[in-house]
């Protein structure tokens, strides 16, 4: 443990429980589901409402081996070409075996997917997919069906919530096993301001860290707070310089920040092609799937063709869809092109990357167990090695669904739960506080020295950069300045501050390109040096340490559990 915290106000209340779990989207509310199905008491803690975390964003759909002819080899497969020779194969194989089963027991809870006149899931396919294994609804609104589905389980259910509050730090006990959360709660839930949940387990479904971007297709709640939260635990993370920026963002304009509409990957599967303004299909030739390419491998060619032309963007031209096609299959995307005068069916789409998906997270083995005892984590907060250097499309739903199941059986296993005392650390150290007008900074200096196209000049400035926002934070706290005042704006920008540091270091460490970690001075892919993930933790002293694993797989996170067969 580092005995490191956020500076907030002690806990003025506190409730009980067995399982906390922090986050709502598809993984925190799955895993809270299952608890409680299981007998547990558990607590859902969501930083907003229940159905404003990233699942309700998504919008192409699923993945999984549900049509005639798939196999989950065939995914297997896919998954492992597009994780671009870094996937933990075990991991998986877990995640495209247990996948189909798992998203017909979320059919059973309510969700609805597309279906045909035959009664059939419709299915599409998306980028890195050599079949159609997409299950969508609403044709381009699969997120929100999910989480109106769990979200309704969840009332149906009488789950204990506590919306808006914004979690700060792990409790532990004297043992280091954990004993519960601190949270903020922001003045509209159950409870107000600061309090604690206690209980023996801790499961981390806290979504990504997208706003430490400029541009991202995440929504503001997206601050990495999970990962932070982690880090300052003690908890090990890996792959974090694995930042998936996904391809076909709509363009808004050069200096277009924070939340960006997403224009989903499915539109290319159903035939759109990406163009310049001369109207030339740049990618046909780059790669046998042209348009549906793997993730990284699409948002490289964008940039190289932007960068030839000296442009800020390109175009996705899906005209010859028709309206009726548009208003049936896509009318999510249609809205959002109309809303800012764009109407893709009489013109092709401005699009450009924008920082889409962390591939890494908060290390976990097949049962979501982190290296901290009683920590769990899933989603896009954590990192099981499915992902690779490169999600593929539509693993991550599927992945928050089947990790947070495999989590709940393993909590449940190990039931009747008893949580010890929360201690206080033994050499308790205080994180300096950093002001909330420094968030602008902090996405500036990501976008420009770790963004889609990085180098080792550009990410050594990037660090040199975050450090001495960093120092600043910590002369002031020693009293030579003006200290920020606790607060939910000045924690998330902490946590930002804490991700983007992880995420350079890490960056800069890797001297290869590999997936979506693009490094402009070392343009190759070095199997033999760098076929092995990057693990970094947070020592006391606050610096950061990082070690390289000796292979794809990850060790045990609990000592001595052996590996699964």
């Amino acid at each position: 443990m580092t005995g490191i915290r956020l500076s907030a106000p002690a806990p003025g209340w506190a409730i009980e429980a067995d399982v906390v779990v922090v986050g709502s989207g598809v993984a925190g509310l799955t895993a809270a589901l299952r608890c409680t199905a299981a007998g547990l008491s558990t607590v859902v803690v969501t930083k907003a409402r229940l159905d404003d975390g990233s699942t309700r964003w998504a919008q192409g759909g699923i993945a999984a081996a549900l049509g005639d002819g798939d196999t989950p080899e065939q995914h297997l497969d896919d998954t492992l070409v597009a994780g671009a020779g870094l996937c933990d194969e075990e991991a998986v194989r877990t995640l495209v075996t247990e996948g189909p089963d798992a998203v017909r027991r979320l059919i059973a809870t309510g969700a609805h997917f597309d279906t045909s006149e035959a009664g059939e899931i419709e299915l599409t396919r998306e980028g890195g997919h050599h079949r159609r294994r997409i299950a969508h609804a609403g044709g381009d609104a699969t997120g929100a069906e999910i989480s109106r589905a769990l979200v309704d389980a969840v009332h149906a259910g009488e789950l204990r919530t506590i919306e808006n509050a914004l979690v700060l730090d792990l409790l532990t006990d004297a043992d280091g096993h954990t004993a519960g959360i601190t949270l903020h709660v922001m003045g509209e839930g159950q409870h107000d301001g600061v309090g604690a949940v206690h209980a023996p387990t801790v499961v981390l479904a806290t979504g990504g860290m997208g706003q430490v971007f400029s541009a991202t297709t995440n929504p503001a709640v997206s601050t990495g707070d999970g990962v932070a939260l982690a880090l300052r635990a003690g908890a090990e993370i890996s792959d974090l310089e694995f930042v998936q920026f996904h391809p076909t963002v709509l363009f808004l304009g050069a200096d277009s920040e924070g939340q960006q509409p997403l224009v989903s990957e499915a539109v290319r599967g159903e035939g759109a092609h990406l163009v310049d303004a001369s109207g030339t299909r740049f990618m046909v030739g780059q790669h046998e799937m042209a348009e549906l390419a793997p993730r990284d491998i699409v948002a490289k060619g964008i940039m190289r063709r932007m960068q030839e032309q000296r442009v800020a963007h390109m175009y996705l031209d899906a005209r010859h869809f028709g309206a009726e096609m548009w208003e049936q299959r896509f009318p999510t995307i249609l809205a959002a092109c109309r809303a800012h005068g764009i109407d893709p069916v009489t013109e092709p789409i401005p699009v450009a990357p924008a920082a889409h998906y962390a591939s890494g997270g908060v290390r976990t083995d097949l049962h979501g167990r982190t290296t901290v005892p009683g920590l769990y984590a899933c989603g896009e907060v954590a990192c099981t090695g499915v992902h690779g250097a490169n999600r593929l499309a539509s693993n991550s739903l599927l992945e928050g669904l089947v990790f947070a199941e495999r989590i709940a059986a393993d909590i449940a296993s190990r039931a009747p739960l008893r949580a010890g005392l929360p201690a206080a650390p033994a050499t308790p150290s205080v994180l300096p506080l950093i002001a909330p007008e420094t968030r602008a900074e902090i996405q500036r200096i990501m976008s420009h020295g770790a963004g889609v196209l990085r180098s080792a000049q550009s990410l050594t400035e990037a660090a040199a950069a975050l450090g001495a926002v960093h120092r600043n934070a910590v002369q002031n706290q020693e009293g030579s300045g003006k200290t920020a005042e606790p607060g939910v704006e000045t924690w998330e920008t902490s946590n930002l501050l804490c991700v983007a540091r992880v995420l350079t270091a890490a960056a800069l460490e890797r001297e290869e390109t590999r997936g979506c970690h693009w490094r402009e001075d070392r343009p190759d892919r070095d199997d033999a040096e760098w076929r092995r993930h990057l693990v970094v933790r947070l020592a006391p002293d606050r610096s950061l340490v990082v070690r390289r694993t000796e292979n794809t797989a990850f060790a045990p996170t609990v000592p001595d559990a052996p590996r699964e067969p």
